[in-house]
């Protein structure tokens, strides 16, 4: 079976093909990305209206690279899968709508998938290990902070949220109060690995916000407030900054790894998966590893899975039309709030 995946939620353009065997083995042909991450530098942030026309501009490109590189016809293919949200609405729009004309030209069956139900199932892709249910997902991101009980194949239960930002955006803001460019979390988590191997001590304290109440939700808002007026008071921040982005990224990853773990006890959990773009950071990684305990697996997914891919959406909308089906293609609709179910 060869699926091709199409990825636009927000500044990649993005296509794939996999190929799945009769046993159910997974192979990645292609994983084609166009990133708009050098026109947004200068903006900050990503900038929606750009970021949909430069959509337009590379969706058929990337999906006629995908393709070729791939050695494949379209003829070939069996399913398309593409994600439907949640998102940029206008860059959404530009993924869905040619995924809806290349199947109807190519006659072909078609499947919306969730953006965070993408990146959960990057953890499927060869995964290094059997993953057992129940399965706790820390999905962090840019624009996602969610802890997913995941009880089966395509069976969510979202357990916990942020109430404001996400971890990923923390990072960029908290970067941005440090000068230090965009995007921020590549950059804090660089110069915190240099701060921890001077072997220098800290003494910068940064709050944990709701690290103790009693739920699975997360919030950084006040983290970050916290940073602006440490920043403001000390008029020698800027000969400090690797301690800065040392506390600040310890801060992150000890509200993360804690909530996971206290939630993977009361779930009785048998799998723990990271997810997401932030899932790249070295330290969350291994933060994770150190704590956890012999009863769980952990699985995290490769480098190049874990930001905004199509091998994700492919792979999802494998699982989806494997235990699903899949619907009439002219109802899929784009939601950029679209809930994960």
């Amino acid at each position: 079976m060869y699926i091709l995946g199409i990825e636009t939620s927000c500044d990649e353009t993005a296509a794939s093909i996999i190929q799945v065997n009769s046993s159910g083995k997974l192979t990645v042909l292609t994983n084609i990305i166009s990133s708009q991450i050098e026109i947004h530098k200068k903006y900050g942030g990503v900038i929606p209206e750009v970021a949909a026309r430069e959509h337009v501009l590379n969706i058929l490109p990337v999906i006629n690279e995908s393709l070729a590189k791939a050695k494949i016809d379209y003829k070939k293919i069996d399913l398309i899968a593409v994600t439907k949200g949640p998102g940029l609405i206008t860059s959404l729009i530009t993924g869905l709508e040619t995924a809806k004309t290349l199947a109807y030209a190519w006659k072909k069956p078609l499947i919306g998938i969730n953006h965070i139900e993408g990146h959960i199932y990057s953890n499927f892709i060869n995964p290094s290990k059997p993953i057992k249910f129940p399965a706790l997902v820390l999905t962090v991101s840019g624009g996602h902070t969610i802890l997913v009980l995941m009880l089966g194949h395509n069976k969510y239960k979202i357990i916990g949220e942020t109430l404001d930002d996400a971890a990923g955006e923390a990072y960029d803001k908290g970067a941005k109060m440090l000068g230090l460019g965009y995007p921020g979390g590549p950059i804090i988590s660089k110069l915190a690995i240099e701060y921890k191997n001077s072997g220098q001590s800290s003494t910068l304290k940064l709050p944990r916000p709701m690290l103790n109440v009693n739920n699975f939700n997360f919030s950084f808002s006040g983290l970050k407030t916290s940073l602006l007026y440490k920043l403001k008071k000390d008029n020698n921040w800027p000969n400090r900054i690797n301690e800065y982005c040392f506390a600040y990224e310890e801060a992150i990853i000890e509200i993360l790894v804690k909530k996971t773990l206290k939630a993977a006890t009361k779930y009785k959990i048998k799998t723990i998966m990271l997810a997401g773009g932030v899932s790249a950071n070295k330290e969350l990684r291994e933060e994770f590893k150190l704590k956890l305990s012999k009863k769980y697996h952990f699985l995290v997914p490769a480098l190049d899975h874990t930001t905004d891919n199509a091998v994700m959406i492919a792979t999802a909308g494998y699982y989806r039309y494997k235990n699903k089906g899949v619907k009439n293609r002219s109802n899929l609709k784009v939601d950029s709030n679209l809930k994960l179910q």
